[in-house]
């Protein structure tokens, strides 16, 4: 169908199946507005690529069904309702029901007080984040926050806030799926217990291909922004937010914290989409200790790619990459087996990931539904800020060409403002 027919299609124009059938038992308690003896019923919230990834890995590696799908765009929100109802096809049972779906600009609303959905997956633009979680925390329901939590301080801050309501009572896991890779996991856990010995410096750098997205020739300039939203400074917070904060928090996560100030560069030479995102970021983060390190973002390569992190110690050198080599080599080496390349080019970035990141989302996915039906919840919320609020500390260093401390980020609380009023799409 064409787009204009697409965007006019209303939720009774969507065919769903009926009921679900028994999975496991689960406590009354843990589950909200679903019977206890069900499986734990998701809403997906934003049916782009992301969306539809974490959709299909919680349904194929957790007994969680997808029963609910929110979007902006009717041909987003069919396109899903499609995948998910052969998924249910393919397990014997219904699909999603027509009443589940939910289109427009109170489709978060919509989706999160349905009776239906114990547990929502956030993928919507960055730039909504704090205000969809927000929602779905006042509503009950346990939430999967894909990354960034915001793309600014206030954003940021009202996550934390978020996280401090729901704890105890709802599990909020944040889409950092890295801390969940098998290979880094073992590779972080060696790093704490000494293996490289005191850190002096670091290496970090995410060196990206172009994302292509549609030119969308027919949308107004708010849908094509939405649309296209990867390409937006504002809705995507930069690639700094959207793309080089899975580095920034694997090193948060090595080191026990976030850094102290820092300083950078970094400019928009050389793309040519039709949106405002920078070309490259080179900057240099202050951890505590004096622990330096150097981050480098680009995202505009053709036919190559490459995200590794390294660590320098007194002991030995740690080196993680995305497609291979995870190893420590020095005094006490370990190796994964990994190699650079051993994994093909296989690479998207809001989709899967191959190389060591593997088992990432099956591991990520897992838990989260676990710490539901187990009834200990996740807090995730702060976690997620600070790497956020660390990579808008590196982003707010490049754009003003000086350096900033952690203390000044927060005390500035800023706040920006897409400029879109959601109810005016046409």
């Amino acid at each position: 169908m064409d787009e204009a027919a697409s965007r006019k299609l209303s939720r009774r124009e969507f065919i769903g199946a009926g009921t679900t059938a028994s999975l496991m038992i689960l406590n009354p308690r843990l589950v909200r507005g679903t019977a206890a003896n069900s499986a734990v019923q998701v809403g997906i919230l934003g049916c782009g690529a992301r969306g539809n990834t974490d959709g299909v890995s919680l349904v194929n590696n957790t007994p969680a069904r997808v029963v609910a799908l929110g979007d902006l765009f009717a041909d987003q929100l069919a396109g899903a309702k499609q995948r998910f109802d052969e998924l249910a096809r393919q397990k014997s049972y219904g699909g999603i029901n027509a009443e589940q779906l939910f289109l427009g600009p109170k489709a978060f609303e919509e989706l999160v007080g349905s009776k239906e959905v114990d547990a929502v997956v956030i993928a919507t633009p960055p730039y909504y984040h704090p205000e969809h979680l927000e929602a779905a925390v006042a509503a009950g329901k346990h939430v999967y926050l894909e990354k960034p939590v915001s793309v600014d301080v206030h954003g940021a801050q009202r996550v934390i806030q978020a996280g401090e309501k729901a704890r105890g009572r709802l599990s909020l896991d944040v889409g950092f799926q890295i801390r969940h890779a098998p290979p880094f996991v073992e590779l972080v856990s060696r790093i704490h217990g000494g293996a490289i010995g005191r850190i002096a410096c670091g290496q970090a750098y995410y060196d990206a291909i172009t994302v292509p997205r549609p030119p969308w020739p027919k949308a107004s300039p708010p849908e094509r922004r939405l649309r296209n939203w990867l390409h937006d400074r504002v809705l995507s917070g930069d690639i700094m937010l959207e793309m080089a904060i899975h580095v920034v928090d694997v090193c948060n996560w090595t080191l026990h914290g976030h850094p102290l100030k820092a300083y950078g560069a970094g400019g928009r030479k050389v793309r040519t989409d039709q949106g405002d995102c920078w070309d490259d970021f080179e900057l240099t983060y202050f951890y505590p200790n004096d622990m330096r390190l150097s981050l480098n973002a680009v995202q505009f390569l053709k036919g190559w790619w490459d995200v590794g992190i390294r660590f320098f110690g007194t002991r030995g050198v740690s080196e993680a990459h995305y497609a291979g080599d995870v190893r420590i080599l020095g005094e006490e080496p370990w190796d994964s087996g990994l190699r650079v390349g051993s994994e093909g080019q296989k690479f998207a970035l809001t989709g899967a990931f191959a190389g060591a990141l593997k088992d990432a989302d099956l591991e990520k996915h897992k838990a989260f539904v676990e710490s539901i039906t187990s009834g200990k919840f996740h807090d995730e919320a702060r976690s997620g800020a600070e790497s956020a609020l660390s990579a808008i500390l590196g982003r707010t260093a490049a754009y003003t060409s000086r350096e900033v401390t952690w203390e000044e980020l927060l005390r500035s609380d800023e706040a920006w403002d897409a400029g879109i009023d959601l109810n005016k799409l046409v």
